[in-house]
């Protein structure tokens, strides 16, 4: 579309100027600006919009000439002409369009020309409900039906019209409007969200009570993803079991550093042999080990970079806890002795690692304290179930994660032939129309039922996913391993084990040896030198067996070595089977 002045052309920008410029346009005709003549159709491109005091405003514009020459032109944002914005490769989605203004006077293109070729202007059709007064249900029709409308408030004054109201606009209803009848006009649209018993119940033209409305402090627990079939579940802080806390489980030592900053003092037990690495600054660890987090430091990691000198990593600096012999009874001074001469180990950020966190708390915690004692996320096992409840759903599981504690607007509510057993609605997770009713409440008058509050709501993945995304968290991804110069650096040398991991090796090891498995190909010659590592940290492997048996299977490399080590698990009774690797 054209424009008239370069002000209005500027004002048009669908968003803030700091984030819509620089942007390109031309002019249909001639264009003086003091002693410099553009030819009509000359491409400006908008750098930014220069603002003096007691002076016009001006735009500073960039103008590109034969041969790579350029060339900067400010002119006056008063400046007359006809104007028109040149193509651009900004991109916006129909929702983007739709909510601005600016943006539906623009034309556009499809990204995939396939679909259309021309370009389009784009117009919202809306559609609008309406009420009847001889019916309940809502009606709705676009706004590009051509029907001709007339007012008629004035002459209906007396004719009555139901209030469709959603669960939202109950919750901001006043007090005196509870406790009341409501009947249900659409139909809950999320009930993916939920895997409660009362939900299938709530059907259009169903009555319920609302009997008040508040805000719930609550909890969201899930149980372990080792399951088959993860749940979750909203619980009430008013649930009356009790818990006890669970070692939670690290596999990396980045998972080490973001517990440690909520949790001073962090103990664990490694669970997993880890072997050691100089190039990549990897100590040694052996399973049983106990380590102390202290604090975030720096390490120096001995193998060069891209530009030939060493590099500076985050690293996590730990005690190694020195195990106390039971046959020997130590005074005080040894136990200071041996508290004096810690040794420190220091792993980087990025190292894997398999840890269990070293718990010498065994007391019972209701659910509302453990919010307040600890940080979240929080492993716990119920330990004492609610007594108030018929049947509690926490009970028996061997470990729950309390993943976050939110407040939560909701309206207990209950349905008409079961008034005593109530459950509540949290309203910015439930969509559905009712309105008020004039039907009376089934108790007799100011003697109200003593009412039982579900206090736990299993909701499915989907809820999870997205409250994590409503979250919008902040938090930076773990750091990964740094790029070395390949041209200049060895292989990574894997050295000795921890002591521990050396003294429980086994004697008897009937394994095939390492070095029959690195002479093994498929035309039984030489193996190849492994290629250098690809840009991601994983990658695919398709194993394609001659018996017509496909497995897929996940391998994990690590950046900084020349070779990746594949695990599979087969089934046994095989027999011999060739193997076919490809390299995705």
């Amino acid at each position: 579309m054209p424009y008239s002045t370069v002000e209005e052309m500027v004002s048009m920008r669908p968003v803030g100027l700091d984030s819509s410029l620089p942007f390109t346009f031309s002019s249909h005709s001639k264009m003086t600006i003091g002693n410099l003549a553009l030819g009509a159709g000359t491409a400006l491109t908008v750098l930014s919009v220069e603002k003096h005091k007691d002076q016009e405003d001006q735009v500073r514009c960039l103008i590109r000439g034969q041969q790579e020459a350029s060339a900067e032109v400010c002119i006056p944002v008063s400046f007359r002409g006809e104007f028109y914005e040149c193509e651009s490769e900004e991109r916006f989605t129909l929702r983007e369009i739709m909510s601005s203004s600016s943006l539906r006077s623009r034309r556009f293109r499809f990204v995939n020309a396939t679909k259309c070729d021309r370009p389009l202007m784009l117009s919202p059709v809306y559609h609008v409900q309406a009420v009847m007064n001889l019916r309940k249900n809502v009606v709705k029709f676009p706004s590009s039906l051509e029907v001709d409308v007339v007012d008629v408030t004035e002459l209906c004054k007396d004719v009555h019209f139901i209030v469709p109201l959603s669960l939202s606009e109950v919750h901001s209803e006043p007090n005196k409007s509870f406790p009341g009848v409501v009947e249900i006009i659409e139909d809950p649209e999320t009930r993916s969200l939920f895997k409660c018993s009362w939900l299938p119940e709530l059907r259009k033209n169903e009555h319920l009570i609302f009997h008040k409305k508040g805000t719930s402090p609550m909890i969201l627990l899930s149980t372990l993803k080792s399951r088959k079939t993860p749940q979750y579940f909203l619980v009430s802080q008013q649930y009356g079991g009790r818990f006890r806390r669970r070692p939670r489980e690290f596999n990396s030592v980045y998972e080490l550093y973001v517990a440690s900053i909520h949790a001073p003092g962090l103990k664990v037990s490694v669970t997993r042999n880890c072997e050691e690495v100089e190039e990549e600054g990897l100590p040694a660890l052996s399973v049983g080990e106990q380590l102390e987090v202290v604090r975030c430091d720096r390490m120096v990691l001995p193998c060069e970079g891209k530009a030939g000198q060493k590099q500076s990593v985050e690293a996590l600096l730990c005690y190694r806890l020195q195990e106390s012999d039971d046959d020997d009874d130590d005074d005080d001074e040894d136990q200071v002795k041996r508290e004096d001469e810690k040794e420190e180990i220091i792993m980087p950020l990025y190292m894997e690692g398999h840890f269990v966190e070293v718990l010498s708390d065994n007391r019972k915690y209701k659910l509302s304290d453990l919010g307040k004692e600890f940080s979240l996320p929080l492993d716990v096992k119920v330990v004492g179930r609610d007594t108030e409840l018929e049947k509690d759903p926490l009970y028996g599981f061997s470990c729950l994660r309390i993943e976050a504690a939110m407040l939560e607007p909701t309206i207990q509510a209950s349905f008409v032939h079961k008034p005593e057993y109530c459950f509540e609605i949290p309203t910015q997770w439930l969509s559905m129309s009712v309105y008020f009713t004039t039907d009376p409440l089934p108790w007799p008058k100011d003697q109200p039922p003593t009412c039982q509050v579900e206090r736990i709501t299993e909701v499915a993945d989907t809820f999870f996913y997205e409250f994590r995304k409503r979250g919008n968290s902040d938090a930076e991804p773990p750091p990964r391993p740094p790029k070395r110069n390949m041209s200049f650096s060895a292989p990574p040398k894997k050295t000795k084990k921890s002591k521990k991991a050396n003294k429980s090796k086994h004697q008897g090891d009937k394994s095939v040896p390492t070095k029959q498995f690195s002479d093994l190909t498929l035309n039984n010659k030489k193996r190849p030198p492994a290629p250098p590592p690809p840009v991601s940290d994983s990658f695919h492997a398709c194993i394609t067996f001659s018996k017509a048996i496909i497995i897929k299977a996940k391998a994990q490399l690590r950046l900084s070595r020349f070779s990746c080590h594949i695990r599979f698990l087969l089934k046994p009774h095989y027999g011999e089977t060739n193997i076919q690797i490809l390299i995705m």
